[in-house]
């Protein structure tokens, strides 16, 4: 399944993020003094990079995680659009910001499904750190053709409160 979703992610556009951008900066702002947790797309993944702009431009406490050894939840740092990234594991970028704990996360994913299931990299860290912050509100990024009909799920899976596409945002619960 993971194949399959990393192909039809691979033959999305990325630059479609800032169109999801809209939607969310339209219907799925986070409310003021929320702390935003984003990533750095890795290749092929839908660009927030724009979204993560405009958040910190006006005035929310943006964070990026760091990965962390295996088995272990991520960090977050607060990133300032003028900071230095840092190589982080499996090729992703974080800052050397100060350590946050984000209550409104933009989720990356390979797939999802309409019940809010997503299906990460394998590695168990988003599952981790979310299980560990019940109470954010956990945004998935996507593009609309990573959309599964079932995305198999466990005990330990935590389910999306919703999802952004370049399509718009669908709420699950």
């Amino acid at each position: 399944m993971r194949a399959k979703a990393i192909a039809l992610r691979n033959a999305c556009d990325p630059g479609l993020g800032a169109q999801m951008a809209k939607h969310i900066l339209h219907d799925c702002m986070p409310k003021p003094g929320t702390v935003v947790a984003g990533f750095w797309p890795l290749p092929g993944e839908i660009d927030i990079r724009h979204l993560l702009h405009k958040l910190a431009t006006v005035g929310y406490d943006v964070v990026l995680p760091v990965t962390p050894e295996r088995g272990n939840p991520l960090t977050f740092r607060k990133w300032n659009i003028e900071d230095a990234l840092l190589a982080g594991r499996y090729g992703t970028q974080h800052t050397d910001g100060v350590e946050m704990t984000p209550d409104f996360l933009l989720v990356p994913l390979l797939g999802f499904d309409a019940a809010g299931n997503r299906l990460g990299y394998g590695g168990g860290y988003y599952d981790r750190t979310l299980a560990a912050l019940p109470g954010a509100f956990l945004l998935g990024c996507a593009f609309a053709a990573q959309e599964f009909a079932e995305i198999p799920a466990g005990p330990a899976d935590i389910k999306l409160h919703a999802i952004a596409t370049e399509t718009g945002i669908r709420q699950f619960r």
